[in-house]
């Protein structure tokens, strides 16, 4: 019986039949191709176990094939073969996903030898990634079908290989980023050690240096106290650092210096601290302009974005809204004791047609409302309508909905507290906001808010200023 499949790329004849051979002689099964052409041919039709590539070929290079073989199916091993004076070319394939790299001329014991390694490091990593997977296989954003989506899960479960390897994830409020954020975590080998996430948003800019650096006893007037960073908490796990673009410049000089020399100062303090940790960030603006704008330093964002990843609003993937809606619906009919059952087709309609400005959450936050609140065997529009006026800010009373929350829900089922405290915040900020015709300076006064805690919260609950409707 065979034990893998390998491919082997290389345009000298001698060399493919000479591996070939070895490979064939120890049960391997073995396809050849002499040029980039020839491989995809071969890949198109079957994606090896593991591919054997050299680097310079006649219509291409090794590391354009170890790219499209990483994009298709990242589990591949693929080992480089390399002539005298091409280690910088090799250093570039191991960053790019390659196992390891030969130095021609080799022995076939030595390629036997690292070949051997390779599947049995792809046997445990497939096998890591199938109990991780199976461990939080009801998460709600693994109920996808798209492809946008399967290609991030593909970069997420790649990257997760990589013991420092910076992220920068990108998308829209409520797409999954903090999901991400934890799956590249529990997917890596820092699975064991902590997770720690920080809101650059939600946290005043003065308070921010010191929850993530520390600061010694005596530092300013309040600090009494030695306190220990996130970032020395987060050693020798992650550090997630959710709406990056908040971060004033002075705490982005520090990051970079963080993350360029792996070491730190408390505020206050004389002595570096040293950190072993990942850092991956995640933001929903458009930190490329912002740098071009001056607004966010060039030489941090590259220095986050090491692998990009970005996560598709619910918009842009249409075929994952009614799975899950389906969920959802389910879920929450099981929790409130409900018995819907089905979503009708007009309610589906309904559902594939709105634009999902809040993507996933607002998905969620609407079934757990509307299962909350309404009763039946199918969903139909009619329930839906509910949740939408109440997105809308129309004039419905938040009292007699929290009334018919009390009263529609017994002891045993509980009350979504969070769900309800959202609503309220919500329907509060929007009131304020109509009545100082969106000027956030007013509103914010008005609620007896900070400024930048109200803006943070109307990116939470994706609240727009609506536009003015012409006379």
């Amino acid at each position: 019986m065979s034990k893998a499949n390998i491919l082997v790329v290389d345009d000298q004849d001698s060399i493919r039949h000479f591996i070939g051979k070895a490979l064939e002689a120890e049960e391997y099964t073995v396809q050849a191709a002499g040029s980039v052409r020839e491989a995809r041919e071969i890949l198109a039709r079957e994606m090896p176990d593991l591919a054997i590539l050299d680097l310079k070929l006649p219509d291409g290079t090794g590391l354009e094939l170890l790219g499209e073989i990483k994009r298709a199916q990242p589990e591949v091993s693929v080992i480089m073969m390399t002539a005298f004076g091409e280690l910088e070319t090799a250093v570039e394939a191991m960053s790019g996903g390659a196992f390891w790299f030969l130095k021609k001329p080799f022995q076939i014991d030595e390629l036997m030898a690292l070949l051997g390694r390779a599947l049995e490091s792809q046997k445990v990593w497939l096998e890591l990634r199938r109990l991780r997977r199976q461990a939080f296989a009801d998460e709600d954003f693994l109920h996808s079908s798209s492809p946008r989506m399967q290609e991030a899960y593909a970069i997420a479960e790649q990257v997760a290989r990589g013991d420092n390897t910076s992220v920068l994830i990108e998308g829209e409020s409520g797409t999954g980023k903090e999901y991400f954020a934890n799956l590249i975590h529990r997917m890596s080998a820092r699975h064991d050690k902590p997770f720690v996430e920080i809101n650059c948003a939600a946290i005043p800019s003065e308070l921010l240096e010191t929850e993530l650096f520390g600061h010694e006893k005596g530092a300013f007037t309040d600090a009494r106290a030695q306190k220990l960073g996130l970032m020395e908490l987060a050693s020798g796990g992650t550090l997630f650092l959710d709406e990056i673009g908040e971060m004033n410049p002075m705490l982005q000089v520090k990051l970079l210096r963080v993350l360029e020399r792996r070491n730190f100062k408390r505020v206050g303090g004389t002595k570096d601290i040293s950190v072993n940790l990942r850092v991956i960030s995640a933001t929903n603006q458009d930190l490329e302009r912002m740098v071009k704008e001056g607004g966010f330093r060039e030489d941090l964002y590259y220095r986050l974005k090491v692998v990009p990843l970005y996560v598709p609003p619910l918009r842009e993937r249409h075929e994952d809204i009614l799975p899950l809606s389906q969920l959802f619906m389910e879920r929450f009919s099981k929790q409130f004791k409900k018995v819907f059952r089905e979503i009708s087709p007009a309610a589906e309609r309904l559902l594939v047609e709105h634009p999902w400005p809040g993507n996933i959450r607002e998905l969620r936050n609407l079934f757990e409302r509307t299962t909350l609140l309404e009763n039946g065997a199918a969903l139909e529009p009619h329930h839906l309508k509910l949740a939408a006026r109440a997105r809308s800010g129309d004039d419905v009373s938040l009292g007699q909905r929290i009334d018919e929350c009390l009263s529609s829900v017994t002891p045993e089922a509980g009350i979504p507290f969070e769900a309800m405290v959202e609503e309220l915040e919500r329907a509060l900020i929007m009131r304020a906001s109509y009545a100082t015709k969106w000027n956030q300076s007013r509103t914010a006064e008005m609620l007896q808010l900070k400024r930048d805690k109200l803006r943070y919260r109307m990116k939470l609950y994706e609240i727009h200023p609506e536009p003015e409707v012409p006379a």
